[in-house]
């Protein structure tokens, strides 16, 4: 009779890096190539296998109990690499609806929703800059990192996970907050301007007017804000990196 315990252990390895990979804007995420997500995840267990130890699984239940811890250890990791996208895709959102861009929204290849252009811009830099100051490093050497603080095996769930995850999402609006805000206030200015005009000028069309001068500033701004946006994405890395490995860490 074949011995499937090596294979059984192979499994459980594959299974916290392939959450994060499929999680993850950078590594995988959703609308990655299934070959591309395989790929990395096998070359991430083969690379991990020397220094992670395999614990022996007596039952069904005890495997289906540290599967579910896996991935959700994975989970945590990868959704907070989503938190950064998730926080620059929000500051997208609010400066488009600002301009008036959101009348023409496409189809996020990266998230699957309809984004405008502003969102999907401010997504695709913070996915470059992540990859640019080396995050990706950073975040594989976490998962490394993960199998000697969370071992391979049974767990719990602290208390901190619902901590966790609420400074995770206060990371995405405080962030995205941040990112929007220049463009919004000025392009609420202009809101007050053009009001002000329409007020002194009644024959003036507010609405024909008032759409091209918004989408001019806001252009305009959006070259001066898109390069300090680099620095602001920067400094978030680090901030949702140690979110994610506290959400992890709850499931000690």
């Amino acid at each position: 009779m074949i011995d499937l315990t090596p294979f059984m252990g192979i499994g459980l390895l594959i299974v916290r890096p392939g959450t994060l990979i499929i999680t993850a804007p950078g590594f995988g995420g959703m609308y990655a190539p299934a070959q591309v997500k395989i790929g990395l995840t096998v070359l991430l267990a083969i690379t991990l296998m020397p220094t992670v130890t395999l614990p022996t699984i007596g039952s069904a239940t005890g495997l289906a109990v540290v599967v579910t811890r896996e991935m959700a250890i994975g989970l945590a990791l990868g959704m907070s690499i989503r938190a950064l996208v998730a926080a620059a895709e929000l500051a997208g959102q609010l400066a488009g609806f600002q301009m008036g861009l959101s009348y023409a929204a496409i189809v996020d290849p990266q998230s699957g929703v309809r984004n405008n252009l502003l969102s999907a811009l401010y997504s695709n830099i913070a996915i470059i800059t992540f990859l640019l100051m080396n995050g990706h490093h950073a975040f594989l050497r976490a998962l490394g990192d993960s199998f000697e603080s969370l071992p391979i095996g049974l767990g719990h769930i602290g208390s901190s996970l619902p901590t966790s995850v609420m400074a995770l999402l206060g990371l995405v609006f405080s962030f995205g907050m941040r990112l929007a805000a220049p463009l919004v206030l000025v392009l609420v200015i202009t809101e007050i301007a053009l009001a002000l005009v329409a007020r002194s000028a009644p024959a003036l069309n507010l609405m024909a007017v008032g759409a091209p001068v918004r989408i001019i500033i806001g252009l305009l701004l959006l070259g001066f804000v898109a390069p300090a946006a680099v620095g602001v994405l920067s400094g978030i890395s680090g901030s949702v990196l140690q979110a994610g490995v506290h959400a992890a860490e709850a499931f000690r």
